[in-house]
């Protein structure tokens, strides 16, 4: 298959792109610059979202895109950042679209990223793919937006999967370094109540999954992408303490942040 990648430099891009590329893929990936880029026999890079650029001449042919381009939701969510964060997704999904109107063959599948910040926070429900928000707050929204604007792409006839991520672990990158860091320096501990539910996924699998949903023509809607067995954000850390053989101190935060995993922008990967 030939497969174009939105956002395909990030973290999950590039762990997407050596995951389809090993399976025998060709990859293209859409950047704003082509400037330090290199083409390899099965890479290649598109230049997109700008003035002199003419994406779809390029992506004729194509049998699937991946959608991951956006904002990173790491960092402080100030009201500009909140607005970058879901702006430049619509914007992103917009112009995905553009081309897909334009390509005279239309590819067979568009596999939109998502969250399952989508589903809101609880402690006692179990969120499966048909499952309906349960409260609207801030990642809610944008993944409703997001995924609603994917959607359309259903128009022109292609499949639309929307990979609703969990917390994504890998101990170089994501999520995991920034909760290992505290304990490393002998101040880890429980955040809030310790009862916030953490779905996760390795970044391994969350690219395998990936590439099974874009093979599997009977996949189509949304997708949980986590691990089958979550944990409660006491274990978690206590899991951490015993790993790397350092404490689990008490609560290190009453903050009410802390207390609806999920909410909190540093947690959120």
């Amino acid at each position: 298959m030939k497969i174009a990648i939105t956002g395909g430099s990030g973290f999950i891009g590039q762990k997407l792109t050596a995951q389809l590329t090993s399976a025998g893929h060709d990859v293209l990936i859409l950047t704003r610059s082509l400037e330090g880029k290199k083409q390899t026999d099965n890479v290649s890079y598109v230049k997109w979202m700008s003035d002199d650029s003419s994406p779809e001449v390029e992506l004729e042919g194509i049998d699937g895109i991946v959608n991951l381009a956006g904002e990173s939701i790491m960092g402080r969510w100030t009201e500009k950042k909140k607005q970058r964060i879901l702006s430049s997704r619509i914007k992103a999904t917009q112009a995905v679209l553009s081309i897909i109107k334009k390509l005279k063959q239309k590819p067979k599948v568009l596999l939109n990223a998502s969250a399952i910040g989508y589903y809101g926070v609880s402690e006692t429900i179990d969120f499966v793919e048909g499952s309906e928000p349960v409260e609207t707050n801030f990642l809610s929204e944008v993944t409703d937006r997001w995924e609603t604007e994917a959607a359309k792409a259903k128009d022109f006839g292609l499949r639309v999967v929307f990979g609703r991520i969990g917390i994504v672990l890998d101990k170089q990158e994501g999520a995991l370094p920034k909760m290992v860091l505290p304990y490393k320096l002998y101040a880890g501990g429980t955040l809030g109540t310790g009862k916030q539910w953490m779905s996760w996924i390795h970044i391994h699998d969350l690219a395998s999954l990936y590439q099974f949903a874009l093979e599997n023509e009977h996949i189509s809607g949304p997708l949980n992408i986590t691990a089958p067995n979550p944990m409660q954000m006491i274990e978690f850390g206590k899991t951490i303490s015993q790993v790397i053989g350092k404490p689990h101190w008490f609560p290190s935060s009453k903050n009410s942040d802390y207390n609806d995993f999920g909410r909190n922008e540093y947690l959120v990967s």
